[in-house]
């Protein structure tokens, strides 16, 4: 759920706001966002998810498929192109959950 957070932020704040992974308050490498912290619960990095997917709705509102983003580090692109993305990232993480869950209950 934190790299999902992570995706959120990076591909409709980022991306579409233009502001920086430093103003946005998120790691500059992918990787560190799969961290967990002290303070981190299933209920706060729920609510931190919930608070992203708020924000990248608001951020996507007024803009349709074909318009294009800038704030992304390898330029512009258009928002279909990250939505698309973004879905992709998800489904891939999903089945890695998958097959930990599988490994889990099957020892």
């Amino acid at each position: 759920m934190k790299h999902a957070t992570f995706l959120e932020k990076v591909w409709f704040d980022e991306a579409v706001t233009c502001r920086s992974r430093a103003e946005i308050g998120i790691p500059e490498a992918s990787g560190e966002s799969f961290i967990l912290h002290d303070g981190d619960t299933i209920a706060s990095v729920q609510q931190a998810h919930r608070e992203a997917c708020e924000a990248s709705w608001r951020a996507t509102s007024s803009l349709g498929l074909e318009d294009w983003v800038y704030g992304y580090r390898r330029g512009p692109l258009p928002l279909r192109w990250v939505y698309l993305h973004v879905l992709r990232e998800l489904a891939q993480h999903g089945g890695h959950a998958d097959i930990l869950r599988e490994q889990i209950l099957n020892g």
